[in-house]
């Protein structure tokens, strides 16, 4: 017997494809969906599946890759961190290749510098355990997805009275962009796949200020090729059916099998413990956003690396030939970007967009993706 993955199901997939395409012939305008995280833009165009749905169906780009959306100057930091004699700087792989105005971290181990990549910041706490005479950073970053894991290992230092272990914390919330992205918008987006990973902390209530404020519909998805085609259906049906003209747009869970609507409370409930929200806190593309970023709590400042080093912290302009900005908030697609696959590619970064796998600009070099004319010129 032929074994068919249930979210990769080719029939399964035909079938929603024809009923996308039913939806599309009712409708009375194009719309644009903004699927917000990088792993659904990577699973997006891995499969293929913008050149699948009709032309009055378009999918544009969120701010949800955390590598993509740190700021030139926070980068320059963790490079300047990385450089401090009897430091051992920890990091996840993504964040070893993001160019600073100093070069990259893996350019910096490379001319000596102690920077080790971990998979966890557990593993980074555990490193700290064995080189006692260093002083051992984690180079924290991510939305609420990855905060959890990060407070953990906080948590767990300050039980054990590990005073060698700091983190540099760059770890944001999911709402403040998007608030900051709708209130530059002109009408373009008419919707928002949902970040399933964020939701399994957040749950989808995260997302209810959305229909209730701007009367756009949610779909929190799953990363499956099926998952997405289902959320773009469903989205589609809120416009069919009249919900979002009568004014009543509102959240749904694809992503059941995994998402709760109040998220998860332990987690929360850590992260509250730990963390405290910043005042404001710099995006690549948006600028400054109140409220918009997570800090160590100033009762563990002891492990904040922020507090320990007295870092730089200089606002750092991006490259000028760089439209990471535009990418992030939809407004143009990579191919768009006038250093795309030429000056700019995954061996050869020039922004953020093109060195983590969830960058828009990584999934379009990586897959393929151009000028959808071009694209469909080749077939």
């Amino acid at each position: 017997m032929k074994y068919v993955d249930e979210y990769r199901d080719p029939v399964a997939a035909k079938a929603l494809l024809r009923r996308i395409e039913e939806l599309a012939e009712k409708l009375e305008k194009p719309l644009a969906f903004m699927e917000i995280c990088g792993g659904h833009t990577h699973t997006i165009y891995r499969h293929g599946l913008e050149h699948l749905l009709p032309k009055n169906v378009e999918l544009i780009h969120g701010p949800g890759c955390p590598v993509c959306v740190i700021p030139l100057g926070r980068v320059d930091d963790a490079g300047w961190l990385a450089r401090q004699p009897g430091v051992i700087f920890t990091t996840f792989g993504d964040m070893m290749r993001v160019p600073g105005t100093g070069g990259s971290l893996q350019q910096a181990k490379a001319q000596g510098c102690d920077i080790r990549f971990v998979y966890s910041p557990l593993d980074a706490l555990q490193i700290a355990r064995e080189n006692p005479d260093h002083e051992v950073v984690f180079f924290a970053v991510g939305f609420e997805t990855t905060a959890p894991s990060t407070a953990v290992a906080l948590d767990r230092a300050i039980k054990e009275n590990l005073d060698n272990f700091s983190i540099f914390c760059n770890h944001v919330r999911i709402e403040p962009p998007l608030r900051a992205i709708l209130g530059m918008d002109q009408g373009r987006i008419n919707g928002f796949i949902g970040p399933g990973h964020v939701a399994t902390i957040v749950g989808t209530k995260a997302f209810e200020f959305i229909p209730r404020e701007y009367n756009l519909p949610v779909v929190v998805t799953g990363f499956e090729p099926l998952d997405i085609l289902q959320a773009v259906e469903m989205l589609l049906e809120q416009y069919v059916s009249g919900d979002v003209a009568a004014g009543d747009a509102r959240v749904e869970n694809q992503y059941a099998r995994v998402v709760l609507p109040e998220g998860n409370v332990a987690a929360l409930a850590l992260m509250d413990k730990v963390f405290v929200r910043r005042e404001t806190f710099e995006w690549r593309g948006l600028g400054f956003i109140p409220d918009s970023g997570f800090a160590v709590a100033p009762e563990y400042e002891k492990y904040d690396a922020e507090k320990r080093f007295h870092l730089p912290n200089l606002r750092v302009a991006d490259p000028p030939a760089c439209q990471c900005g535009e990418v992030l908030t939809g407004q143009i697609k990579p191919w768009q970007c006038s250093v795309f696959g030429t000056a700019c590619t995954p061996a050869n970064p020039v922004g953020t967009c093109m060195v983590s796998p969830e960058g828009a600009c990584a999934a379009y070099y990586n897959f393929g993706r151009v000028d959808p004319s071009v694209a469909a010129s080749l077939v």
